[in-house]
């Protein structure tokens, strides 16, 4: 920018542009984290789902997300062993299940096994709503993905038939 604009208001810019570059880069989210998230994502409608049939089937709630996060495995699992590992030393089941309330997707699944914990509720059936609610949220991101690609294309496209078209004309 101080290159192309030159002098002092090119210099202003340039510290201007470097600056807000620096906050936008700051804010983007690294590919590996971006994975991380998606794969929980994608595997927790089978976790909920997976810990529900155990639940009917008379598991208790540390014995079945056990079984859940060996059977899943990947970043989910990894999750669930460590709320595993607390309640095994004895820590407050509503604390250990609010340590996954940081992300987004496990926030339901979280709060619903926290509450659990301390009122004795049925789980089963939340469990299984939160699994069909992450199902249509996955849904919903896939239609979403879909339409962006139509967008992101149409600029291209534009961009190479127009300098034709004007030719034409």
């Amino acid at each position: 920018v101080a290159v192309v604009v030159g002098g002092t208001v090119g210099v202003l810019l340039a510290a201007a542009t470097a600056v807000a570059s620096s906050r936008w880069l700051s804010g983007l989210e690294p590919a590996a984290v971006r994975a991380r998230k998606a794969r929980v994502a994608a595997d927790l409608p089978l976790a909920a789902d997976l810990m529900a049939a155990l639940l009917l089937a008379g598991a208790t709630v540390q014995r079945a997300t056990e079984a859940v996060a060996a059977a899943v495995g990947g970043p989910l699992g990894e999750r669930l062993a460590i709320v595993v590992a607390h309640l095994r030393l004895g820590a407050d089941p509503a604390s250990a299940w609010l340590m996954l309330a940081d992300d987004p997707a496990l926030a339901p699944m979280s709060r619903a096994l926290g509450r659990a914990s301390d009122t004795g509720a049925g789980l089963a059936a939340t469990l299984a709503r939160i699994a069909e609610d992450q199902r249509a949220a996955a849904g919903w991101q896939a239609e979403l993905a879909a339409r962006r690609v139509g967008v992101r294309v149409a600029g291209p496209l534009g961009l190479c038939f127009l300098p034709a078209f004007v030719l034409l004309i």
